[in-house]
């Protein structure tokens, strides 16, 4: 059979079939069905973590979490991050009437159906995203964040033929050209390392005719690369926050320390106080402002206020986990809110209505409130000298 989202290669006395496909449309599902069916393959290669299968499997997986444990952890990030990339491609799979990834749920089962094996050859999404996280700078990380948040209230019209499009070589590349110019890092670690681990998984796969099915992005990169050395063990590495990173956060309560301080010793107890008293207040204003402005409970209102002026000054303790784990504690998800997760995610008014996303962007957007209130407080004080 041959088809224009389909490369065949010889690789060491094996075919491979890479699949190219856009992961929201129909045609593509279809075509992955058409291919593992006539080709009759001895291995299926899916673009999957055993988290991302266990996600397709087990559709009610979002009842067994601990919402409470996802913000002591600080996982609160990443989880929002994973529910906001769920909620674009569910959101553009309803509209054209098909489950998100059903190429993939389709690859599973077909060679669970005509006997292949099944490689799980994607890198784990948790590894990727820390990755990603950990390698971007702080200015990228307080642009992305926004990003992210403001990605709900978009609502472009996008046609099937649009994403269709998606899977046209030179349409991707410029796409992922736009991507590295903005966010390199974002490139780097979610598309170019899942190339070189996408290649050498199905490069490794037994089988004398492998079809792998991955995203049309990945094609050109897993060409590419397939047959080359790839460091598994590196690209599998969480990087540990550097040395300035995990210091920043002393360095800069000791700074603002050192201001009181100087306060005192340079304009006098009352100019020290002041300082202090200016500190506290705009803090604690601007993380009250960003609780109430998304309607939390006043209990969390008022720990987000109390808060604000000491997690400042201590870089373990942050005025978004404490406002997520009061609003968490007062107004508890129930049962209703795990069930509809995966419908309230694809609306404005669903993430905001649902305890479990609300919780999460109170803690970002304490978190971001916060932030600034540090930087309007420093040339406040500064004026007491």
């Amino acid at each position: 059979m041959t088809d224009k989202n389909i490369i065949r290669l010889l690789f060491q006395n094996k075919e491979i079939l890479l699949v190219g496909t856009a992961h929201v449309s129909r045609e593509s599902a279809d075509l992955v069905e058409r291919t593992i069916r006539e080709e009759k393959p001895d291995t299926v290669c899916v673009e999957l973590c055993q988290d991302r299968l266990d996600a397709i499997r087990q559709q009610d997986r979002w009842h067994e979490m601990d919402i409470m444990k996802v913000v002591r952890d600080k996982r609160t990030s990443l989880l929002l991050a994973q529910l906001l990339m769920a909620s674009f491609q569910k959101k553009m799979a309803q509209k054209f009437r098909i489950q998100p990834g059903e190429e993939m749920r389709r690859a599973v089962f077909l060679s669970e159906e005509t006997g292949a094996r099944l490689v799980l050859a994607d890198r784990s999404i948790r590894v990727t995203l820390l990755r990603a996280w950990r390698k971007m700078g702080f200015w990228s990380k307080v642009r992305v964040l926004p990003e992210m948040l403001m990605s709900l209230f978009v609502s472009d019209e996008i046609t099937e033929e649009d994403i269709e499009k998606l899977k046209e070589q030179d349409v991707l590349e410029i796409a992922l050209k736009s991507l590295g110019e903005r966010l390199p890092a974002l490139k780097s670690t979610l598309i170019d390392e899942r190339d070189q681990f996408l290649a050498r998984m199905i490069g490794e796969a037994e089988g004398k005719k492998i079809v792998a099915v991955v995203g049309a992005g990945h094609v050109p990169g897993i060409q590419a690369y397939l047959g080359q050395d790839v460091d598994m063990d590196g690209l599998n590495r969480i990087p540990p926050k550097g040395v300035v990173a995990r210091a920043a956060g002393w360095i800069f309560s000791l700074a603002i320390i050192s201001l009181f301080l100087a306060g005192f010793y340079f304009s006098g107890g009352r100019a020290s106080i002041n300082m202090i008293l200016s500190w506290s207040m705009i803090t604690a204003s601007c993380a009250a402002a960003g609780a109430l402005v998304l309607l939390s409970h006043p209990l969390t209102i008022l720990a987000s206020a109390v808060s604000a002026p000491i997690a400042t000054l201590h870089p373990l303790i942050a005025t978004g986990w404490v406002a997520g784990l009061t609003e968490a504690t007062i107004r508890k998800p129930q049962v209703k809110d795990f069930l509809n997760l995966t419908e309230d995610i694809t609306s404005v008014r669903g993430f905001f209505r649902n305890k479990i996303t609300r919780i999460l962007i109170i803690v970002a957007f304490v978190n971001m409130t916060t932030s600034l209130g540090t930087f309007v407080a420093i040339p406040v004080m500064m004026r007491y000298f």
